[in-house]
């Protein structure tokens, strides 16, 4: 019993680490598509795509730095910065 309990309690530390670690990607490539109601883009760099989801608290600018609608910059090059798919900024490039 006590060995699961170990076993658990590291998992769980383990889980919160994970969850913080705070590794950030960068995606250079054009905005292909736009999901409203998923609330997710489509980053396509060459023939690499990732999918990457907006949040409450993500941010969205143009080149010069201004806020935009998101689809403002659907079918332009972006460059997103994300954490664990989860983007924390969209910029025009």
């Amino acid at each position: 019993m006590k060995k699961i309990l170990a076993i658990l309690a590291s998992l769980a530390i383990a889980g919160a680490a994970h969850a913080g670690c705070g590794k950030t990607v960068e995606n250079k490539g054009s905005l292909s598509k736009y999901d409203a109601t998923a609330k997710t883009i489509v980053v396509k760099e060459g023939d690499k795509e990732a999918t990457l989801t907006l949040t409450p608290t993500s941010t969205v600018t143009d080149k010069d730095g201004k806020p935009v609608e998101i689809t403002a910059l659907e079918g332009k090059d972006v460059v997103v910065v994300s954490e664990h798919n989860k983007i924390q900024t969209v910029k025009g490039a």
